[in-house]
């Protein structure tokens, strides 16, 4: 059992596609290098009801998470597909101010003191990166691209899902070995 997680890598984006069968799905993921951070940040809030001069009831909603992923640098071609952006002719990418945003899936893998853990948040959706222009000085300071992502829940055979997390363990060898080849939906419950 893992005491610690560190060190973000495999970083991967599976655009959304539609909805045939009322069961979402995704293209195969794309894997994105450069991977420096991830912080998700847990959306949702507790009501609390009172009665006989205590809690009473306590109801929590989830409501995804809002995150910052950055990255060193976000290719333009994922870049215009995530935000509706296009690249022309030149090979120039081009902000399109009415470019519709696309979901997509995020994949990635931290390191554990003794396992791997490969997670993935199901529907994300990106706003344009903030990005930092500097110059060069006495040292290469690298800029990076950072995405505000907003997280939400997505319907899976009847549940409300987030996110899936996933260590290598004797009964799910197939499963994570091929977690980065398409995206993983819970299965039957353990």
């Amino acid at each position: 059992m893992n005491k610690i997680l560190f060190g973000l890598e495999q970083v991967h984006i599976a655009f959304r596609t539609a909805d045939v069968s009322g069961e979402p799905s995704w293209e195969a993921p794309i894997a994105i290098p450069g991977a420096v951070g991830f912080k998700p940040k847990a959306e949702g809030k507790d009501s609390t009801f009172y009665a006989d001069n205590q809690q009473y009831y306590v109801a929590t909603s989830n409501n995804g998470y809002t995150a910052d992923l950055e990255m060193a640098l976000v290719p333009d071609a994922v870049l215009a597909e995530m935000l509706g952006w296009t690249v022309d002719t030149n090979g120039m990418l081009v902000e399109d101010a009415d470019g519709v945003v696309k979901e997509f899936a995020l994949l990635g893998q931290v390191e554990g003191d003794e396992k791997d853990r490969r997670f993935v948040y199901y529907n994300c959706k990106a706003s344009r990166p903030a990005t930092e222009n500097k110059t060069k000085g006495e040292s290469v300071d690298p800029s990076t691209d950072t995405l505000s992502l907003t997280i939400t829940p997505i319907e899976v055979d009847g549940k409300r899902i987030v996110k899936g997390v996933m260590e290598l363990s004797e009964t799910n060898a197939t499963a994570y070995e091929a977690f980065f080849t398409s995206v993983t939906i819970p299965a039957a419950v353990v």
